[in-house]
C-alpha cells in the first residue's frame, strides 16, 4: 500500500510539474508576469520568491497544481507600461501559453520513451504459442513456433511490438496481414481479428488465439525435503516432458501436477545440455481454501526466448516521438469509439486504478514505472486538449472562435460553456470513480 501511494504521488508530482512548467515557460516567453507556481493545493509546505517576483510553492495536497498569472493590468500601471498581464496579450500569445501545458506533457512522454529505447533491454521474442482450437488464429493457419517478423508491412522485433502494432485491431477487429518465419521460410498470413470492444480485464489477442510461446518450464526454487528434492530436481532444470505432456508450458505442467496427486509422472529434463530421465509422484496437499491438489515442492519459471531491443540516440528520439504520437492518436480514437458506443465506458479509469497501476509498475521495475509515467503523461495531454470548458482545450476553443470572429466570444457563450464544462467534468469524474470502485469490489 505504501509503495502504491508513494509511486502514485511521485508520478503525479512529476506530471503536474511538467504541465505547469509548460504554461510558465510560455508565459515568460510572452512577457506575462507569473505571480505563483504551485505544485499541489492547500496550505504551502515550502515557498520561495525568485528575482522575477514569482512565488514558488509546494502545497500540502498533491492532487494538482497551477500557475497564477497577472490577469489584469495593475491599477497603478502607467499607460505606456508594457503589457505584462495575460488578458492584454494578443490571442496568439494566449493560445500559445495555454497550449504549452499539454505540449509539455507530450514532450515529457517522448523523452521518457526515447530514454527507454536508448537504454534498451531484454524482451520476449515474438514467437507464437499454439492457437486455441477454433480461434481466429487457428483458422488463419498460425502454428506453434511461428515467429512474427512484420505486421501490415511494419517490422517487429519483440512481443511488445506485436501487441502495440495490433492494439487497434484488438479493439475494433479487422484484417491484419502478418508475415511469420516458419522453418526459416517467410509465410504470409491473413488474420481476421474479432472486435472485442476493449472490455476491461480482457486480452483481445488471447481471445483471437494469438499468444506468446512462453517456452518450457524451468525449475526455480526447490523446497528442501520435498518431492522434487528427493528425486534430484535442481534449480535451472528445463522440463522437456512430464507425464503425457511433450514440450509443456508452465500452466500445463501446473495443471497436470495438481490433478495427479499420488500418480507416478515420468519426466525428462535438460541440465547443462544433458537429458536426464526421472519420475515424480505429486504429494496430496491442502490449499488455504481447503482444496486438495498435488504438489512437488518447486517454483516454476519459463524458458522464454529473449531478444535485445536497443536504439541509438537519434533513433531513440524518433521512436519516442512516434510512440507518443501513436499513443495520443489511439487515445483519441478510443474516446471517439466510447462516444459511438463501439467501446465500453468501463475503460475510463480514476485515481484509484491509476494509483494501483503506479504501484504495480513500480514493483515490476524502473523501466515499467517510467513507461507508466509516459503513458499517463500522454493521457493528461490528450485530456487537457479536449474542447471542454474548464480544461485547456476549452480555452483554446474560445481562442479559435476569437481568431475567426476577430473579437472575443460573447460573455454569454463563456458563461454557458463554463457551466457545461463543469457538468461534463463532474460526470466523467463520477463515472471514473464508479469504475474504480467496481474494479476494486470485483
Amino acid at each position: 500500500m505504501i509503495t502504491t501511494i508513494l509511486s502514485f504521488l511521485f508520478a503525479l508530482g512529476i506530471l503536474i510539474t511538467f504541465h505547469e512548467l509548460g504554461h510558465y515557460w510560455a508565459a515568460r516567453r510572452c512577457g506575462v508576469k507569473v505571480l505563483r507556481f504551485s505544485v499541489g493545493f492547500g496550505k504551502p509546505l515550502w515557498r520561495r520568491v525568485d528575482k522575477n517576483g514569482t512565488e514558488w510553492v509546494v502545497a500540502g495536497i498533491p492532487l494538482g497544481g497551477y500557475v497564477k498569472m497577472l490577469d489584469e493590468p495593475a491599477p497603478d500601471a502607467a499607460p505606456t507600461a508594457p503589457n505584462v498581464d495575460f488578458s492584454s496579450q494578443p490571442v496568439r500569445n494566449r493560445f500559445f501559453i495555454v497550449a504549452a501545458g499539454p505540449m509539455a506533457n507530450f514532450i515529457l512522454a517522448a523523452f521518457l520513451y526515447a530514454a527507454l529505447s536508448w537504454v534498451g533491454g531484454e524482451e520476449p521474442a515474438p514467437i507464437l504459442a499454439a492457437p486455441a482450437a477454433d480461434s481466429a488464429a487457428q483458422m488463419a493457419g498460425i502454428q506453434a513456433g511461428d515467429r512474427i517478423i512484420s505486421i501490415d508491412g511494419q517490422a517487429v522485433t519483440s512481443w511488445r511490438d506485436v501487441r502495440w502494432q495490433m492494439l487497434d485491431q484488438s479493439v475494433s477487429g479487422g484484417r491484419v496481414e502478418l508475415t511469420v518465419e516458419r522453418f526459416d521460410r517467410k509465410t504470409p498470413i491473413t488474420l481476421i481479428m474479432p472486435a472485442s470492444g476493449a472490455e476491461p480485464d480482457t486480452d483481445a489477442l488471447a481471445i483471437a488465439g494469438v499468444g506468446l510461446n512462453t517456452g518450457l518450464p524451468v525449475i526455480g526454487q526447490v523446497q528442501a525435503g520435498g518431492v522434487a528434492a528427493t528425486v534430484g530436481l535442481q534449480t535451472g532444470d528445463i522440463v522437456q516432458s512430464i507425464g503425457s505432456l511433450q514440450d509443456p508450458n508452465v500452466p500445463q505442467m501446473i495443471d497436470l501436477v495438481q490433478r495427479s496427486a499420488g500418480e507416478v509422472l515420468p519426466m525428462t529434463i535438460r541440465r547443462a545440455g544433458e537429458q536426464i530421465s526421472l519420475s515424480v509422484t505429486p504429494q496430496l496437499t491442502q490449499t488455504n481454501d481447503g482444496q486438495a491438489v498435488g504438489r512437488i515442492g518447486v517454483s516454476l519459471g519459463s524458458d522464454v526466448p529473449m531478444v535485445t531491443v536497443q536504439y541509438g540516440p537519434i533513433d531513440s528520439l524518433w521512436q519516442g516521438s512516434v510512440r507518443t504520437f501513436e499513443t495520443a492518436w489511439f487515445s483519441l480514437k478510443m474516446l471517439g469509439k466510447m462516444v459511438t458506443g463501439a467501446v465500453s465506458w468501463k475503460n475510463i479509469s480514476g485515481p484509484v486504478t491509476i494509483a494501483d497501476y503506479a504501484g504495480q509498475t513500480a514493483r515490476i521495475g524502473l523501466a515499467s514505472y517510467i513507461a507508466f509515467i509516459a503513458l499517463v503523461s500522454v493521457s493528461i495531454g490528450v485530456l487537457n486538449l479536449l474542447p471542454i470548458p474548464m480544461l485547456d482545450g476549452g480555452h483554446l476553443m474560445f481562442y479559435m472562435i476569437e481568431m475567426v470572429r476577430g473579437k472575443p466570444a460573447p460573455a454569454k457563450w463563456l458563461e454557458v460553456g463554463q457551466r457545461a464544462g463543469v457538468f461534463v467534468l463532474a460526470g466523467l469524474m463520477t463515472l471514473a470513480i464508479f469504475n474504480d470502485l467496481t474494479r476494486l469490489l470485483s
